[in-house]
């Protein structure tokens, strides 16, 4: 048989398949389907590559297909692999980052109990984002973009904005994961990224610790305010850990009968689990706290706590202070007020030993001490404050 002719094309209807040359075939199926088809053979293999149907694609253009296959066989690529190829990059360049946005809300909604945040999604990607970036596709868009939208509101709304970036993140996230952008690092990651380009008042502000001498006029004030960021800070203040070791707990790491909290070595900064003698008024913070979900300290979609949650907490109350403070104040208060080993007091912080062969002698991590001392530390915050001392400045009560 020779080469097709339009007319045969058209009017063939025997089930078969029938050769035009040079692999091209034309296939009619039981049910009188027509399409075409490209055998060949590649390292030994034989293979062959679907052209779409004859209503769509004529003869003359199913030829200049088979050609242009047969080209990319004569440089040794496969023509299968070519078009996925094209067909993945055209899918990368299609979808814009409202497009993302909408769908990953589409998706995720249904297990939003929150009304609140729902509408609190939309509200702060349309008011922040989408004038901006909405209209750009996925694949373009890079850190310069999310600055772009965050960057204005950083400096007077620190914790929307930081609620934006993650919002950000989490819908490039879903981009790449569903195929419509490459994989790569994410422009809005904080950590190891933004970090370095925006100042976190959070993390980086350097004010003074709070005098120790001020600390149980200021846990009376605190105790006094509804809320878990309050809680969250108290519960802080009594352990003296770092503040994403606070706010990362969870049910699990927690054994209130024992009075112990481990903190895995995956969340702690020396790299090893750091078990957190409890005091009494620490069990007492948990327990009333609800058990609603895998974080002990709840912020919205049963997720941790923002990281800029108890900064807020203490500029409410007008208290100059950072949160990582307390640690220092804590430090200070052990030297000058207990007899303690500075190995207890240090032990205490989750800080690692920096001498080798002390590290190395040193297997224990001195619990028992440091249980007693951080039931002091406690026994002291809870106690009358003195008369006379440095008083803190404290807004009157609000609600968190």
């Amino acid at each position: 048989m020779g080469r097709l002719t339009k007319r045969q094309v058209e009017s063939v209807r025997k089930p078969g398949r029938y050769g035009d040359g040079e692999g091209l075939w034309l296939q009619v199926s039981a049910t009188g389907g027509r399409s075409w088809i490209l055998r060949y053979q590649l390292r030994g293999r034989a293979r062959q590559m679907g052209l779409g149907r004859t209503d769509l694609v004529p003869l003359a253009e199913a030829r200049e297909l088979a050609r242009a296959a047969r080209r990319q066989l004569l440089d040794g690529a496969d023509p299968i692999d070519h078009r996925r190829r094209l067909h993945a990059e055209q899918q990368l360049e299609g979808m814009t980052f409202k497009a993302a946005a909408e769908a990953l809300i589409a998706d995720r909604e249904g297990k939003w109990r929150n009304a609140t945040h729902r509408g609190q999604w939309r509200a702060t990607l349309e008011q922040y984002v989408y004038p901006s970036i909405g209209s750009l596709r996925v694949t373009e868009i890079d850190t310069s973009h999310v600055l772009r939208c965050i960057k204005p509101i950083w400096a007077d709304k620190q914790v929307t904005a930081d609620r934006v970036r993650q919002r950000i993140e989490a819908i490039l996230n879903w981009a790449r994961a569903h195929g419509h952008r490459k994989p790569g690092d994410n422009p809005a990651r904080w950590r190891g990224h933004l970090q370095h380009l925006l100042t976190d008042d959070a993390k980086v502000t350097h004010l003074a610790a709070m005098p120790f001498a001020e600390v149980p006029q200021f846990l009376r004030a605190l105790r006094e305010r509804e809320g878990v960021a309050p809680r969250a800070l108290e519960f802080t203040v009594l352990t003296a850990v770092r503040t994403g070791e606070a706010l990362g707990a969870t049910w699990q790491e927690i054994d209130t009968a024992g009075a112990v909290w481990t903190v895995p070595a995956s969340r702690t900064k020396a790299g090893k689990p750091h078990r957190v003698p409890l005091s009494r008024r620490a069990v007492e913070i948990l327990g009333a706290l609800p058990r609603e979900g895998e974080f002990v300290f709840i912020g919205r979609a049963a997720r941790p706590l923002n990281r800029h949650a108890m900064l807020e907490a203490l500029k409410s109350m007008g208290v100059p202070f950072a949160v990582h403070g307390f640690r220092s104040t804590f430090r200070d208060w052990a030297s000058e007020r207990t007899g303690y080993e500075g190995a207890v007091c240090e032990a205490a912080l989750g800080h690692a030993i920096p001498d080798v062969v002390e590290r190395a002698y040193r297997r224990g991590d001195l619990f028992d001490k440091r249980a007693r001392l951080m039931a002091d530390w406690s026994a002291y915050c809870e106690s009358t404050p003195i008369a006379g001392g440095t008083v803190v400045p404290l807004k009157g009560k609000r609600r968190e």
